[in-house]
């Protein structure tokens, strides 16, 4: 038979999401999802939900979302795009934004789709050493681009910019967009959203996975001048105009508005954050200053592959990643108390049979 069909096969380098395991007794630390359910009203929303509903199709810019995510931090729904997760929603900002023919500028070491979507999408790239202490140069981003790409709190290390930070890359690259992928800020404490109103060059890109416990619904959204949204959601529409379905909206403003469970599953999780490091820096770990819901360590006694192995044969899954600088770390999303009593005894364990 002809194979000639095969030349025309896409040839891609994807993003290689965490490990996926259905097993009886796993603990599941390795894909940063909170270990705790959504707020009770969101599960009574989805249980008296509509369902002969579905057989129309959703608004196609989401607009009651939108206008509970403007209602929340004060801006109009029109500075508001919503989509299926953080993810898809940086593709599309990316597709809109970055399309001049210098180079967009993030660090080396963050969230690796990033450099998937530029090759993906044909967009000039280079990235940008952190320090020896994994910590953004903000300097090092003075100079002509295309656009500057921002996780805070980074991806895999944990640790985050405060607003000057963010400011000195915005006047400093007045040309550029600045997006600033804040999948993890509820853990950190601050965002660049109200920043928005003063830097049209500024896109924030925030989403319910993590802090409220929606990983499974996709709901992520950005915010940003009225202009550079309607570029994003130009892109969308040329992909699919309808990307989000009427019970991930209706779910994700009921999270929006339940403020109290919201603040309480944060607490629990930061209170089990601050106690797994400190009992992992008395084990002799380096952990990095974490304002997210995982933490980065390291430990010269235990190689970071090794422990990786030996925790996954236990059904202890957690995430290594074998960049050159990366390498000797794993990075640890931060479960129930009782998920993170596992772990512990498994590495104490671990660390005793590398001593006998």
């Amino acid at each position: 038979m002809a194979d000639g069909w095969r030349k025309n096969l896409i040839d891609l380098e994807p993003y290689v999401p965490g490990e996926q395991r259905s097993v009886p007794g796993l603990v599941k630390l390795n894909t940063n999802e909170n270990p705790y359910p959504p707020s009770p009203q969101v599960l009574y929303a989805v249980r008296n939900f509509d369902a002969a509903s579905l057989r129309k199709y959703p608004n196609p810019t989401g607009e009651a979302l939108r206008t509970a995510i403007g209602a929340r931090y004060g801006v109009s729904p029109d500075c508001v795009f919503v989509g299926n997760g953080s993810d898809e929603v940086l593709a599309f900002a990316f597709r809109a934004v970055f399309n001049g023919s210098l180079p967009v500028l993030f660090p080396d070491i963050t969230y690796s789709f990033y450099p998937v979507w530029c090759r993906f999408f044909g967009i000039p790239f280079e990235t940008v050493p952190l320090d020896g202490d994994f910590r953004i140069a903000a300097y090092e981003y003075e100079r002509p681009n295309g656009g500057i790409v921002l996780c805070n709190p980074n991806a895999p290390t944990g640790i985050g910019e405060g607003q000057e930070f963010v400011e000195y890359l915005l006047k400093t690259s007045p040309d550029s967009v600045v997006i600033v992928d804040e999948a993890y800020g509820d853990f950190g404490g601050w965002s660049a959203v109200g920043l928005t109103g003063t830097y049209e060059n500024l896109l924030v890109c925030r989403t319910l996975s993590k802090s409220y416990s929606l990983a499974g619904l996709r709901v992520g959204y950005l915010v940003g001048s009225r202009e550079a949204i309607a570029a994003v959601t130009a892109v969308k529409d040329c992909v699919n105009s309808y990307t989000m379905s009427n019970l991930a909206v209706e779910a994700a403003i009921v999270a929006l508005k339940d403020e109290a469970y919201f603040q309480a599953n944060l607490e629990r999780v930061l209170r089990t954050r601050y106690q797994t490091m400190n009992r992992l820096r008395a084990l002799g770990f380096t952990v990095l200053d974490s304002q997210a819901n995982f933490i980065f360590v390291s430990h010269p006694d235990a190689p970071a592959q090794a422990l990786y192995e030996y925790l996954g044969a236990r059904n202890i899954l957690v995430r290594w990643f074998a960049g050159p600088r990366v390498r000797d770390f794993l990075r640890i999303s931060i479960g129930m108390d009782a998920d993170m009593e596992t772990l512990l005894a498994a590495i104490e364990a671990y660390l005793k049979e590398k001593t006998v």
